[in-house]
């Protein structure tokens, strides 16, 4: 069996709102966390903590992933100023100019 090799290049992955998505999932872990609370002892009777120690954890790692997210979305910004600030200036400047070595 010969070994496959894509013969087009990869898309440009998908941005979309994606600190928006974080923040609204580590909304609703939090928020499950919250409505499990009540029922901790019905929880611990039935060896079912886990449930209750999933959200919160799902919650905690949430808000590193919200960190995260919101430093890489200011790191594109950054970048994709910098590019337009580049293009920009060599935009105004021009071609640049030959001399005839003062011949």
């Amino acid at each position: 069996m010969a070994k496959w090799t894509p013969t087009h290049e990869a898309p440009e992955p998908l941005e979309g709102p994606v600190v928006a998505t974080i923040t609204g999932g580590t909304i609703l872990w939090f928020a499950l966390f919250v409505v499990q609370l009540p029922f901790y002892g019905w929880f611990a009777d039935r060896d079912l903590l886990w449930w209750l120690w999933t959200c919160a954890a799902g919650g905690g790692l949430g808000l590193i992933g919200i960190w995260y997210v919101r430093g890489r979305d200011a790191a594109l910004k950054r970048h994709a100023a910098e590019q337009a600030a580049l293009a920009e200036g060599t935009e105004q400047a021009g071609p640049p100019r030959q001399t005839d070595g003062g011949a």
